[in-house]
């Protein structure tokens, strides 16, 4: 299979800094979005820390397989579920010990939602409200659910409508981070991959004013994946642009 990227990080409208990033590692077929949270530009910082240490654990259990790892590996979990899941918790451990030495970091945070190829298979892991999509044949699926306040909600009540989701007053509150506490609690799902697959990762910023309509719309027919990945960014931005948004894509054929 061959799998191409896209992806774009904008400001927004509202925002003076961009507290998102993202990373993409081709030789090891992963790609990151991290969504920061924290006074004086920590946000920043702690996602920057999220998606290096990830992306250097990731990358040395790839060419040292080996390599000692220093969190248990969960028996039920495969290989390639772990050694994600293992790299968002050493991304969590330094960043948390980062905030505790203080310096305007304390309390710093931030979402990630990662995806790892290998062979036939991607692996999806996230902790937060950065999301994953998965588009194919008109249709569009949402892998992730959001560590937040309202999804906790709509849990207690199910027949929330969508209006009401709107106008819920915490909905951008999130439950789950990394930096957050010693331990984070990170979900993980495998898909087999088919050809024709379009994966989205994104932050907030992009979903805040998109709907899945939108995205299936943007990225399901279109051949262009940066044109693609161009304007989901931009009609966010038309619509407010009320945070900084970030959007990865990746196309397998």
């Amino acid at each position: 299979m061959t799998i191409r990227y896209a992806a774009r990080t904008d400001v927004g409208m509202r925002r003076t800094h961009n507290e998102d990033c993202f990373g993409i590692l081709e030789a090891e077929c992963m790609v990151m979005v991290a969504d920061g949270m924290g006074g004086h530009a920590a946000g920043e910082v702690a996602a920057g820390l999220a998606l290096a240490e990830v992306g250097l654990f990731y990358h040395q259990t790839c060419v040292e397989p080996a390599r000692r790892w220093p969190f248990e590996r969960e028996p039920s979990l495969g290989l390639l579920e772990n050694r994600v899941v293992c790299g968002f918790k050493v991304a969590n451990q330094r960043i948390f010990d980062a905030a505790r030495r203080g310096d305007g970091r304390k309390g710093m945070g931030t979402t990630l939602v990662a995806a790892a190829i290998v062979d036939d298979e991607i692996c999806i892991a996230h902790v937060g409200d950065s999301r994953a999509y998965r588009v194919n044949g008109g249709k569009i699926d949402r892998l992730t659910r959001d560590h937040s306040f309202l999804e906790q909600f709509k849990e207690l009540y199910p027949e929330m409508t969508l209006e009401e989701e709107r106008n819920f007053p915490h909905k951008n509150v999130i439950t789950r981070a990394l930096g957050l506490s010693e331990d984070v609690e990170v979900d993980v799902q495998l898909h087999s991959l088919n050809p024709g697959d379009r994966f989205l990762l994104c932050s907030d910023g992009l979903t805040g004013h998109l709907s899945d309509e939108d995205i299936l719309e943007l990225l399901g027919g279109a051949q262009d994946l940066v044109g693609s990945v161009k304007d989901l960014v931009d009609l966010a931005n038309q619509r407010g642009g009320q945070d900084n948004i970030t959007a990865v894509a990746l196309a397998v054929s």
